[in-house]
């Protein structure tokens, strides 16, 4: 089911069980109900569970929207580094430059296709991704420099290899989610208590006390939604993108 559907179902689904609440609600409600007449106290507890559901909603959109960020930068470095050592090993003979770049590009390539579609699906980098970055190592450690030129340039093609490994490593632990399970059980506990506290000042069922009702249960399903679509960085909408490979190996799809 594609995401906006969800979104919009989410959506209308909060605003129908906030009016049809409200409307058994007031089939129910007694006769000598006066709706005009709601405790302080139920006002100000109102108040104070909005503000802090609103500041825990904050937070944790934050908190999925900087795991985002940070799994864009690790693509941001892996890219960098393979392309630093594509760039670097020009120094090399031709059979060792050309065999280092094809691994590089063979690496790429299967990120970008494979392994970012495995990512999406199982939350996991692929074994054939970690057999590529170990043959791009053993090329790259094996071969014994035959001149000064080309031992100056052996050990910062390492380092960015090593770059590169970690930031693999750093891709692959956050491929998963990250907001744990008890953090969404008080989300949306929170959810349910802030929307219901809407008819403890007893609305009425007046169109504008429904309409406001509605979008403000709509807002919250927004949000949930918001924060769960962030919450996988490699899996769901809004995700971090192979767009730093396909830059810097412009081929890597072909």
């Amino acid at each position: 089911m594609p995401e906006w559907l969800v979104l919009t179902l989410a959506m209308l689904a909060a605003c129908a069980v906030v009016v049809a609440v409200t409307f058994v609600r007031h089939r129910t409600a007694s006769e000598d109900e006066d709706p005009s007449e709601t405790p302080d106290v139920i006002e100000y507890m109102t108040m104070w569970i909005g503000v802090v559901y609103a500041i825990v909603l904050g937070l944790a959109i934050a908190g999925v929207w900087e795991a985002r960020s940070i799994a864009q930068d690790h693509v941001q470095a892996e890219a960098q580094s393979l392309h630093e050592i594509s760039e670097r090993v020009r120094v090399y003979p031709a059979d060792v430059r050309d065999r280092v770049r094809g691994d590089v590009d063979a690496y790429v390539s299967h990120v970008v296709t494979a392994e970012w579609k495995a990512m999406a699906d199982n939350g996991e980098v692929t074994e054939r991704g970690d057999e590529l970055i170990e043959r791009l190592r053993a090329d790259l450690t094996d071969y014994q420099p035959a001149s000064d030129f080309e031992a100056q340039a052996y050990q910062p093609l390492l380092d960015q290899l090593a770059a590169a490994d970690q930031a693999r490593n750093n891709r692959a632990g956050s491929t998963g989610e990250t907001m744990p399970g008890v953090v969404w059980f008080g989300l949306l506990a929170g959810a349910a208590i802030t929307i219901g506290m809407v008819f403890a000042l007893q609305i009425r069922r007046t169109t504008r006390e429904l309409i406001l009702a509605g979008l403000f249960s709509a807002l919250i399903a927004f949000l949930l939604f918001l924060i769960w679509d962030f919450d996988a960085p490699y899996s769901r909408g809004i995700t971090a993108s192979s767009e730093p490979f396909l830059r810097l190996f412009p081929n890597a799809k072909d």
